[in-house]
Formats: C-alpha cells, structure tokens, sequence
C-alpha cells in the first residue's frame, strides 16, 4: 500500500502487526476494536504517521469530523511530505464545508510534477468550489489518467464525478457524494490512501 513507504524506520514489526489487526477489524465494520488497536500502534509508535492517518481514517468513517481531523492532521506534521495524507485532510476539510481551509492544506500539492494526479484533482475542487462543473470535469479526468498506484482514490473520484451535475444539465448533484468522498474505501480496501 502506498502509505507503507511513509512510515517511519523506527516501526517495528509489532507495530505493523497492530495496524494489519486494526486495518483487519475496520474492513470486518468493527470499528470499536479498529480504534483500540489504531490507539495501542499510536502508543507503540507514536512518531509513525500512519497509525495516526488510519485512526483518523477511521474516525471519519465515523462521522467524527473533528477527530479525524487531528489524527490526519497529527499524521502530516509527523511526514510533511505524505502528499496522500495532505490531499485527504484538504478533502475532508472541503468535505465538511471549509473550502479556505481546504484550499491552504492542499496549496503545497500545486507544486507537485505534472504527471501526479493529486494537483489535478486539487484544481478540481477548486473549480467546484465555484460551481465550474464544465472546469472541474476535465481536471478530474486528468487526475484519473494519471493515478495508476491508488485506485480506492480514483474510486472517491468517480464518485464525485457522478454526484456533479451533467454537462447538459445546470441541476444540483442528486446526492451528496462529495461530503462521502474521503473514507468510503478505506473500509473496502484498508489504507490505501
């Protein structure tokens, strides 16, 4: 998985054993034990990012937007140069109805090479942010093309891609599946964002 490069050398084995149990737990949908055991690799490790990202993961599946965004935010200072982890705390801060907040946690990914689809998805969002259904179509497409390593995100994306009204049409979305967008894989296929 793609988050397992950003771990720190100092995760040990024991750690990762705790992590596959809570990764195991949260797909099972028991997400009282998932927490448990996301809370006792924190104590393991507590300068790996990931249990912090995945915790954060899980409290977000949980509707629980404000300790999620602490883990997920925790797990970024802990690997400021997690990309992922940047693009999903910005996704759930669009999610939950903070565009600024948004804006300014993804505004590093915008120097990103061009073949990374997360500055195209960031543009995305930016134009849906203003309603550009025509402009955000495009750039997430763009970002699909080039994501060829996480597939649960180009899932989140198509998701959102369906939820936009159609180009022929000027109606609102029939659903709200931007405000979804950021853990509906995470308990389908584990962490990889």
């Amino acid at each position: 998985a793609p988050w397992c490069s950003h771990m720190s050398q100092s995760d040990n084995l024991s750690s990762r054993s705790t992590l596959d149990q809570a990764l195991e737990a949260s797909a099972q949908g028991d997400s009282t034990v998932a927490t448990e055991l996301f809370l006792q690799a924190i104590a393991e490790q507590p300068d790996s990012g990931a249990a912090h990202f995945l915790l954060g993961s899980e409290f977000a599946a949980l509707g629980d937007i404000g300790r999620a965004e602490h883990h997920i935010s925790t797990a970024l200072l802990l690997s400021p140069q997690w990309h992922v982890a940047r693009y999903q705390l910005g996704l759930l801060q669009f999610s939950d109805g903070r565009v600024p907040a948004a804006l300014l946690t993804w505004q590093p990914l915008a120097e990103l090479p061009d073949s990374s689809p997360l500055p195209h998805w960031v543009q995305g969002f930016v134009a849906l942010a203003r309603d550009d259904f025509d402009g955000a179509r495009p750039l997430f497409v763009a970002g699909l093309e080039r994501n060829t390593d996480n597939p649960a995100m180009s899932a989140d994306i198509q998701r959102v891609l369906v939820a936009m009204p159609s180009p022929e049409t000027s109606a609102p979305p029939a659903d709200d599946g931007v405000a979804h967008v950021l853990l509906s894989s995470y308990q389908q296929s584990g962490p990889a964002h």
